[in-house]
């Protein structure tokens, strides 16, 4: 005998929401997921949870710090530009190092002003000025506030993979293997289906923002559409979503690399979201404090 996440949300005194997470995080014994929802067991007891407890507090006190933020609103064109030069070039060193980019943070200042780095790959220099291209493109994507989309995604992607032009926005058509990862991403002719249904998944959620951003994120890496520049895409998609609702985008920098790979993990084998929720809150309350003390100034 199963019940559904609503009925127990009844029993237990919690949110749907709530319930859905502790599913997610592998709390609740027996419980599995079938298709959109959770089938949970009947006799399954209300799980003690203090981590997440912890994550409502931080993901309250970012509500908190957005609405100061909204209030500030429209910023001027000075602002947007203080908060934004510095940013993307960390951004661009910080996405790019993740995935084996040799360019210091100096080095990728240097490259995206114009200027060659002597004994640095050509690969290396197209990758930052992509990246840099592709974070502009997300940009005004923001203010069209449209959907995402599977042709939003591919575009972005073209931009990104400045250095494989037959590969840039392209669906791969061969099996690959993440090394190291607990998850096998899915096989080519499964990318299409599963796009469209993560996008579905994504667009009828009710979780939080940051909530669901992590496991739309977790998601997207775990199919792994494209042949290569599915990280930089999955965080510019991530940050893509984050600006249209309001807040801050995110970097996340290569000295927590093992925490974002481990997070990765924590989903795929033990269903637990918390990590990777927990990593997103993290920046994005620092942005927001980076952000409320520049305009503060």
């Amino acid at each position: 005998m199963f019940m559904t996440v609503k009925q127990a949300a009844e029993n237990w005194g919690l949110s749907d929401r709530r319930v859905r997470i502790l599913c997610a995080e592998g709390k609740i014994p027996g419980a599995y997921q079938q298709g959109r929802g959770w089938k949970i067991p009947y006799d399954a007891v209300k799980p003690a949870d203090r981590r997440f407890k912890s994550t409502e507090s931080l993901l309250d006190m970012i509500d908190r710090k957005k609405g100061e933020l909204d209030n500030r609103r429209p910023l001027t064109e000075g602002e947007v530009a203080r908060l934004t030069e510095e940013f993307t070039v960390e951004y661009t060193y910080n996405s790019n190092a993740i995935e084996g980019n040799t360019l210091t943070l100096r080095e990728t200042d240097m490259v995206l002003r114009g200027l060659t780095i002597d004994q640095k790959p050509l690969k290396d220099h197209m990758e930052a000025v992509g990246h840099k291209e592709a974070f502009d493109f997300v940009r005004e994507l923001v203010k069209e506030k449209n959907p995402i989309t599977e042709r939003v995604i591919r575009q972005i992607h073209y931009l990104v993979l400045a250095d494989k032009k037959d590969d840039r926005g392209v669906y791969r058509r061969v099996p690959v293997r993440i090394m190291g990862a607990q998850h096998e991403p899915v096989q080519p002719y499964l990318i299409a289906p599963q796009m469209e249904q993560l996008l579905e998944s994504y667009k009828g959620s009710t979780e939080r923002m940051i909530t669901k951003l992590a496991r739309f994120h977790i998601e997207f890496e775990g199919i792994h559409p494209f042949i290569d520049g599915n990280g930089r895409t999955g965080r510019l998609l991530v940050n893509l979503e984050l600006m249209k609702a309001g807040y801050p985008p995110i970097d996340i920098k290569f000295t927590d690399r093992l925490a974002y790979y481990n997070a990765f993990d924590e989903y795929h084998v033990k269903h637990n979201l918390s990590a990777m929720e927990k990593l997103f809150a993290r920046y994005v309350n620092e942005r927001l404090d980076l952000y409320l003390s520049i305009l503060q100034a």
